[in-house]
């Protein structure tokens, strides 16, 4: 399986004009996105809860969590962020892509627009 990397801007709301481009790794099997402490800072944006996650090797970690805006391609959407810390990788989880109408093409390794179904 191959590894793929987007460009997505973050922000504190969705019209804030304080933005930053990040570049993520998108990780489908991840619930939350991942985006380091100091760029969520300098953003102005505050941790609202703290939750421990288990990781692959099955050690247990904490992190806080607030929400972001992100945003890709013109499409803008608002999903809980956990607050990276300095040697945590920078994830797009798949929450924030369901957020924006986005899913991962694991053939083309590139986003493209989620079927919406409303049943």
């Amino acid at each position: 399986m191959g590894v793929t990397y987007v460009d997505m801007v973050v922000k504190k709301s969705a019209r804030s004009t304080r933005v930053q481009k990040v570049e993520c790794l998108v990780d489908s099997g991840a619930h939350y996105s991942a985006i380091p402490r100091k760029t969520l800072k300098r953003l102005g944006i505050r941790p609202d809860t703290k939750e421990s996650f288990i990781l692959a090797d099955g050690s247990r970690i904490e992190r806080e969590l607030g929400t972001a805006y992100f945003e890709f391609q013109g499409r803008v959407g608002s999903s809980m962020v956990i607050f990276g810390e300095e040697g945590d990788a920078t994830l797009l989880g798949i929450l924030t892509l369901e957020a924006l109408g986005l899913m991962l093409d694991p053939l083309k390794r590139e986003l493209r627009q989620l079927p919406l179904l409303l049943m």
